[in-house]
């Protein structure tokens, strides 16, 4: 079998090629290719047409809606380094036009390649659709044998979960943004329940939407648990600190008052559809019932308790 000439459109999809072994034949990537580190050394394929690490919460979503509602693109694709990628296949994602480059990037890169490479389509909406996207990219690539060793290596970590019998469950809210309000859709919900939990607001494989504190104060969570996509702890508790802390309305929640805030680091094991989000699970074993899941170790820095 030839070997295929590969370029990611999404994080999630570079690190599986990694996982599975197969970085030699990734010619390109994004700009948020940053996992593992040796990622960053592959040529970006993709650029976002403005920095969204200087911005806050706000300006972010301010800069995303101005350029929707005026018909503009968010990435851009350099074309050097595309047309030396000379991909056979790119992978690409349909689940959120805003976390990742989507449909219309695959066709200007087409456009600019003058052929037609095989494409891959990441669209999963709960847990079962990342292990399904394992598998079929996996195929794709020959790399069958890594990809099944995978698979049951994140399935039994699933399992393990789903073997514990847990009768207290907190009700927990994650929101996926602090300036708006958004809730967490996708696996996020699923992910909360899998750890015994009851997921508020969201349901399992909604998207993403903005959400209200009118809403939140209703739900009266036990636990909040805050991830904005694309964010790591530090990055969430300077915007916490910013846009909350002296929030009236959000001091009176009780999960405020009890202490049980939490943040996670979200770009690594929350925000993308990656082999990376089965820890993600395992961080919220730790966060809503450290007693039961003693025996798991998570990653340094993945979470941390706002006092």
């Amino acid at each position: 079998m030839v070997t295929k000439r590969i370029i990611s459109f999404l994080p999630s999809a570079t690190e599986l090629i990694y996982e599975l072994g197969a970085q030699n034949q990734l010619f390109g990537v994004t700009h948020e290719c940053k996992f593992p580190k040796d990622a960053t050394s592959k040529p970006h394929v993709i650029e976002s047409v403005f920095e969204p690490k200087k911005m806050s919460s706000k300006q972010i979503d301010k800069r995303v809606n101005d350029l929707v509602s005026n018909g503009k693109p968010i990435y851009k694709i350099q074309e050097v380094n595309l047309k030396k990628a000379n991909p056979d296949l790119i992978i690409s994602q349909e689940i959120c036009d805003v976390c990742s480059a989507a449909t219309n990037e695959v066709n200007d890169a087409i456009s600019i390649l003058g052929k037609k490479p095989e494409v891959f389509v990441m669209n999963p909406h709960d847990l079962q659709g990342i292990i399904n996207n394992v598998k079929e990219i996996s195929k794709i690539i020959d790399k069958r044998n890594e990809g099944n060793a995978l698979v049951k290596s994140l399935k039994s970590r699933i399992e393990f979960f789903h073997d514990k019998q847990i009768l207290d469950k907190p009700k927990v809210l994650a929101i996926e943004w602090l300036e708006p309000f958004f809730t967490s859709g996708h696996w996020i919900p699923e992910m909360i329940e899998l750890v015994g939990a009851e997921n508020l607001i969201s349901k399992k494989g909604d998207s993403s939407r903005k959400m209200t504190l009118n809403e939140i104060e209703k739900a009266d969570p036990d636990i909040i648990i805050l991830m904005p996509c694309g964010f790591n702890v530090k990055r969430i508790i300077n915007e916490y600190n910013k846009i909350l802390k002296t929030n009236h309305r959000w001091k009176n929640l009780r999960a405020v008052k009890e202490k049980n805030i939490f943040v996670v680091d979200a770009n690594s094991y929350f925000s993308k559809p990656s082999v990376r989000t089965i820890t993600g699970i395992e961080i919220l074993g730790k966060i809503i019932h450290p007693e039961k899941f003693i025996e798991i170790h998570v990653p340094n820095k993945s979470f941390q308790k706002i006092n």
